[in-house]
């Protein structure tokens, strides 16, 4: 080699250590830099980690699943984490892995702490991108975790997608729910339109035949009970007057006395038998047997006179006569009874009067003196057994009323869908009464409301207060009203009395 040849290679050798110098110069100046910042962005990492990132983690870990974080299988397999970019340009870092190395090594697993891995290669991803190259940021993981959690909400929307769904087809169900309410509701305002309207039908029917029936009777206004009530305190009160009279338009005498109460308190219809020969007070006369009240001043003397002794608020009456009796029970098809014998024969013999009032033979409807037990009585026969005031004295004769009435209630409602006409052209001619029409109508509606009622049967005065005595000549009771005042309080008002 030529001495100039040997001089031109010198000098190339030391042009190329002095650009060595140059770049390793370089090269420790950036090292040292970079560790600087490595240090300060470490140390900023480590503290913004245990309060900020720790708690946004575990923010986000109460409204998203545990499998959401658990390796962030999204990042795994895009493409932009696995491969590590080119830089084609900057040659002088091609050669120094031991960087990558160093800087592994150096920092924190910050990525096992937040989603349990062992590397994340959400570093590389920024590795050069926009700053100087070798200079990483240590608040990346902050900023992984924020883009994750924009990265997670797409998944959150399938459940958003899900709970409108379930919305919209609630809405449509409620939707549906409420046309189909909307129809039952017509329907039930057309149904209660038709009974509405049915009702007032059944009302004016009723009403008509109230009417109808009412127009049989005969009305007799009493002036100084007009204004008084039906009911009162719960009860209705009205006397039923069995008159012996045998013509018509012959009030004749008082010959039983029933009050009749119907007690909406103690749901009861009593029925009170009230001896005539009872020894009473009668308003503006002397003292005498209560029949005698009827006799003195009708049907509203002795309406006061028991008010007056007895302590009861009635204010309705109704007379039947024998004939409007015997047809009442013939209207139901007659009842059932347990006579005795001797019964039996009384009833032959009371038959005789009555058969001799109609114009009938004098045997007819004649009882098998041989009978006892229980007999079918029809409507003669009946009324010649509640007129029997020779067996039991007066108190005998009064429970044979109350128990003919008895089996005839029991039978009326049977009666008025299969006898109607033989019930209200028998019963209601031989009827006179002070109740009105609209009183009437009154009752007839309480009719299916009374079968349920219990019926009681007794009479006054109470076993133990009364005497028989002679006043004046006259065989007579003699009673303690005040006993008796209290009993009929209490059974017909509850109300108890000391």
């Amino acid at each position: 080699m030529s001495r100039e040849n040997g001089n031109e290679m010198e000098q190339i050798q030391k042009n190329l250590e002095r650009f060595l110098d140059r770049e390793v110069e370089k090269y420790e100046k950036g090292e040292a830099g970079y560790r600087d910042d490595v240090d300060m962005d470490e140390a900023e990492y480590e503290e913004e980690s245990l309060y900020e990132d720790e708690a946004e983690y575990d923010e986000e870990s109460e409204y998203g699943d545990e499998e959401e974080y658990d390796g962030e299988p999204e990042y795994e397999d895009e493409e932009e984490y696995e491969e590590e970019p080119e830089y084609d340009d900057e040659g002088e870092y091609d050669g120094e892995p031991e960087y990558e190395d160093e800087r592994e090594d150096d920092e924190p697993d910050y990525d096992e702490e937040l989603y349990d891995e062992e590397e994340e290669p959400l570093y590389e991803e920024e590795r050069y991108g926009g700053r100087r190259p070798g200079r990483r940021r240590y608040d990346e993981p902050e900023r992984a975790v924020r883009k994750d959690k924009g990265r997670e909400k797409p998944k959150k929307e399938k459940p958003k997608k899900e709970k409108r769904k379930r919305e919209e087809d609630k809405h449509a169900v409620m939707s549906r729910d409420k046309k189909k309410n909307g129809k039952k509701k017509s329907r039930g305002k057309k149904v209660l339109t038709v009974l509405a309207v049915l009702l007032v039908l059944f009302g004016a029917v009723w009403y008509l035949a109230i009417g109808s029936i009412y127009g049989k009777m005969r009305y007799s206004r009493v002036e100084t009970l007009a204004g008084e009530p039906l009911k009162e305190n719960g009860v209705v009160n009205i006397l039923l007057i069995g008159s012996d009279s045998r013509t018509e338009g012959d009030d004749g005498r008082s010959d039983a006395m029933i009050l009749l109460s119907v007690s909406s308190k103690t749901r009861t219809i009593h029925m009170t038998s009230l001896l005539r020969d009872m020894y009473v007070d009668i308003p503006g006369r002397d003292g005498n047997r209560l029949n005698a009240a009827y006799s003195f001043g009708g049907p509203e003397l002795l309406l006061e006179t028991v008010k007056q002794n007895l302590g009861i608020e009635v204010n309705r009456y109704a007379v039947v006569n024998f004939q409007a009796f015997a047809n009442l029970v013939d209207a139901v098809n007659g009842v059932d009874l347990e006579l005795t014998n001797e019964e039996v024969k009384w009833v032959n013999a009371y038959l005789n009067e009555y058969n001799e009032l109609r114009g009938m033979p004098m045997e007819t409807d004649y009882l098998d003196t041989s009978l006892s037990g229980m007999i079918h009585l029809n409507g003669a026969q009946s009324l010649a057994y509640s007129r029997n005031r020779f067996i039991g004295t007066d108190f005998g004769r009064t429970e044979r009323q109350r128990k003919v009435l008895s089996a005839v209630m029991k039978k009326l409602p049977a009666a008025l869908v299969t006898n109607p006409n033989g019930l209200i052209n028998g019963l209601f001619p031989n009827l006179t009464t002070n109740l009105t029409q609209t009183e009437c109508l009154r009752l007839s509606l309480m009719g299916g409301k009374l079968l349920t009622y219990d019926i009681v049967q007794e009479s006054i005065p109470l076993e133990g207060t009364y005497s028989s005595v002679t006043i004046r000549g006259m065989d007579v009771l003699q009673v303690d009203f005040d006993r008796n005042r209290a009993y009929l309080q209490e059974q017909l008002y509850g109300k108890k009395t000391q």
